[in-house]
């Protein structure tokens, strides 16, 4: 098994932080798609992406790479949030899913081919996302940041009604569009050689 990542790998992986990037700041141009202070984005479906079509090793260096590059001060978290004290931030949970998303759903889909299981691993990824990032919120209102009157746990899992609908079906194409993209270009390429075993 290759383990050395290859100019490609670094190519692609850096194409993902670029596009989680601007995926997580599509709120700065419609500010009120904020909800309980989570901004609605389109992170939890390139991070789904990022593992299903880099792999799970390649699509979770991918998803670190973002965090640590919003981390030592590049504006990429959403709305252009970064810096070290994101790491306190209600939301800072959501990014740490992503790593843990593009990794999931990446190891399903390396041992799983089908459409089928390009889709439940997409909804695999998203449950992970909300999992994480929505237990880290309620920790960190309850234990460090300023939580709103009558917090309760119901309460903030509330607030991920309203994106849930959206990142349902976000996550149901972006394994349609994996799926598709692996059979018509990616199994045909030097990229998928060493990648499906990483």
């Amino acid at each position: 098994m290759n383990k050395k990542l290859r100019t490609i790998d670094l190519t692609l992986a850096g194409m993902f932080v670029a596009l989680m990037a601007v995926g997580a700041n599509i709120t700065s141009f419609v500010p009120f798609l904020v909800i309980g202070g989570v901004p609605i984005t389109l992170q939890t479906f390139f991070a789904i992406l990022a593992g299903a079509i880099l792999g799970s090793r390649i699509g979770a260096i991918s998803m670190g790479v973002y965090a640590l590059v919003g981390l030592v001060g590049v504006p990429v978290f959403a709305r252009f949030g970064a810096g070290f004290s994101s790491i306190i931030s209600p939301t800072f949970g959501f990014i740490i899913s992503f790593i843990f998303t593009a990794y999931l759903t990446g190891k399903i889909i390396q041992k799983h081919k089908g459409i089928k299981a390009y889709v439940i691993a997409a909804l695999v990824g998203m449950a992970v996302n909300y999992l994480v990032g929505t237990n880290w919120m309620y920790a960190a209102y309850k234990l460090w940041a300023s939580a709103p009157d009558g917090l309760t746990y119901g309460l903030v899992w509330s607030w991920m009604i309203v994106p849930l609908p959206k990142d349902i079906i976000l996550a149901v194409c972006a394994g349609i569009m994996a799926h598709r993209l692996e059979k018509s270009v990616l199994s045909k390429s030097t990229f998928r050689n060493v990648n499906r075993a990483a």
